[in-house]
């Protein structure tokens, strides 16, 4: 195979930015390789489709996370997309930016040029939001965002009438001026069909003479020579190859995948990769520690009116839905479950919410036999009220149990494991059951079917969210950025001449929402940057 001038490792959220934005002045050769295959798949672009995702190993690498005492002691189930799009082919499609202050924290750490005004910027130029713009959101950019008004189900007017009632007031834009309040999600849906960082960026630049892009392929270890990253070592269809950068390499593999591939090329810390036998070319500590994550649950209701339910369950409900969609692009297919939410604070003392919301017109907690949970609503009408933390303070680390390439990384969260998320979850699901409460859903609402009424004290609540809580599939900051962390704000890699992170694992710290649109501006501010130090 043919030297490249970048090589891009990972097509997912950021590395399909990367991809783009490289290619298109023609001037530069770019590789993109990928792990996974094709996004061309039915379950891919129907939006509702991504819970037969879920557990698809064609398309998922299904990674299980260590037993956490802070759940339990149970192994938390970690779905990370294995195709082109990344996670971002088979997410929820929530499209959520973050609290202004989120990036002002990054530069404050000691990384210039990821403040607000310049995310901001980045944000703008990305977007075609189909509300229009305005001097916080863009139109015209690649990024086709769904405004998520039309069809939804009429129980979101019954959550945000609810919401009002408990005290948080209606939000049309929680990408605007404020994140506060509660609405609904704009989402990554174009045209009824998942609008994913493939479809967006990398699939208009496929065309490109300069792009190419290699499926299947896994990359197994960075090649360091002189203390400079000069290609990549990847494993396809049962062979070893190596593949020559002549300018750069740049990790876009994600939370997970970043830290563990440089692990495997000797940076990270040095006891690790010498008790595994790898030499250590830069022994760093931060490679694979700081890991962040949103920890959410659901409270689930019995309702008395109708519900996807019972739209979805029966055989000739999900046909009806499907000549819905397939007929004119509507119904409960061309969306993604989630089709309200929210942000709040768990105390008016607090300078911005610390708390998400999900509301959800449909539930599933008794799946068909041999069936998975997401796969089936149950056979009454139900609604799921859910929240995650926005900003915990707990943190996990991803380290690589083997020098094999092939076996995956021990994932070790760490959820709950500090007093503040404890008490702040606390607070949290009880501002569940208070909305639960108000006249425009307590009438409504038959029953609690989890946890139930009978779980009413503090420290039944607690072992309650320990229980039943887990990911809500938003890791990062394994790659941290920062004068003392793995990359600088250049995301060029301490150290290491010609490689680079780009990607989730490189925030600073968590922002309060959905990371896939933080994950996608990484990439487009890294593409900047990158071709700024080219000049």
């Amino acid at each position: 195979m043919d030297a490249a001038d970048f090589i891009i490792v990972g097509a997912g959220s950021a590395g399909c930015v990367l991809a783009n934005r490289l290619s298109e002045s023609g001037k530069s050769r770019v590789l993109l390789i990928e792990a996974g295959g094709t996004d061309r798949r039915l379950f891919v672009q129907l939006p509702l489709g991504y819970g037969k995702l879920f557990y698809n190993p064609k398309v998922n690498w299904l990674y299980k996370a260590e037993p956490d005492p802070g759940l339990a002691g149970q192994r938390d189930h970690w779905p990370r997309g294995k195709l082109l799009g990344g996670s971002s082919s088979i997410n929820a499609m929530v499209y959520i930016r973050g609290h202004r202050q989120d990036y002002e924290q990054w530069a404050a750490a000691g990384n210039p040029g990821w403040g607000w005004a310049e995310v901001l910027a980045a944000y703008r130029a990305m977007e075609d939001n189909e509300a229009g713009a305005d001097a916080f959101r863009g139109a015209g950019g690649p990024l086709f965002l769904s405004a998520n008004r039309k069809g939804l189900h009429p129980l979101v007017a019954d959550y945000i009438a609810a919401c009002a009632a408990a005290g948080l007031g209606y939000n049309a834009d929680f990408n605007g001026e404020i994140q506060e309040g509660a609405g609904t999600y704009q989402m990554t849906i174009k045209a009824a069909r998942r609008n994913s960082a493939a479809r967006a960026f990398l699939r208009p630049a496929m065309g490109r003479a300069n792009l190419r892009v290699l499926t299947e392929a896994l990359v197994t270890r960075v090649l360091i020579e002189g203390g400079r990253a000069v290609g990549v070592e990847l494993r396809r269809g049962g062979e070893l190859f190596q593949l020559r950068a002549r300018a750069e390499v740049i990790l876009a593999g994600g939370a997970v995948n970043s830290p563990q591939l440089l692990q495997l090329s000797g940076i990270g810390p040095g006891g690790l990769l010498q008790g595994l036998g790898l030499p250590v070319r830069i022994d760093n500590p931060h490679v694979g520690a700081h890991l962040s994550d949103h920890q959410g649950l659901n409270y689930t209701y019995r309702v008395t009116v109708p519900t996807y339910n019972q739209e979805l369950r029966p055989w000739w409900g999900k046909l009806l839905a499907g000549l819905k969609y397939f007929a004119g692009g509507r119904g409960p297919l061309a969306k993604s479950i989630n089709h309200g939410g929210g942000f709040f604070r768990t105390s008016p003392d607090l300078d911005r919410p610390n708390m998400q919301l999900y509301f959800q017109a449909f539930s599933t907690l008794i799946p068909r036999e041999g069936e998975r949970p997401v796969l089936t609503p149950d056979p009454f009408p139900g609604m799921s009220l859910g929240l995650s933390n926005c900003r915990p303070t707990s943190e996990g680390h991803i380290r690589i149990a083997s020098p094999d390439p092939l076996m995956p990384p021990k994932i070790t969260v760490n959820a709950f494991s500090t007093d503040h998320d404890v008490q702040e979850m606390l607070l949290g699901v009880k501002y569940l059951r208070r909305i639960a409460a108000q006249p425009p859903l307590a009438g409504l609402i038959a029953e609690e079917l989890r946890p139930g009424p009978g779980v009413a004290t503090d420290a039944a609540l607690i072992e309650d969210f320990r229980r039943r809580a887990g990911t809500v599939y938003h890791p990062c900051c394994t790659c941290r950025m920062g004068p003392e962390g793995v990359v600088d704000a250049r995301l060029r890699v301490h150290g290491v001449e010609g490689l680079r992170v780009c990607d989730a694992s490189v925030f600073p710290n968590i922002i309060a929402g959905n990371l896939n649109a933080p994950a996608m501006m990484v990439g487009w501010l890294g593409a900047a940057a990158i071709q700024a130090d080219r000049r």
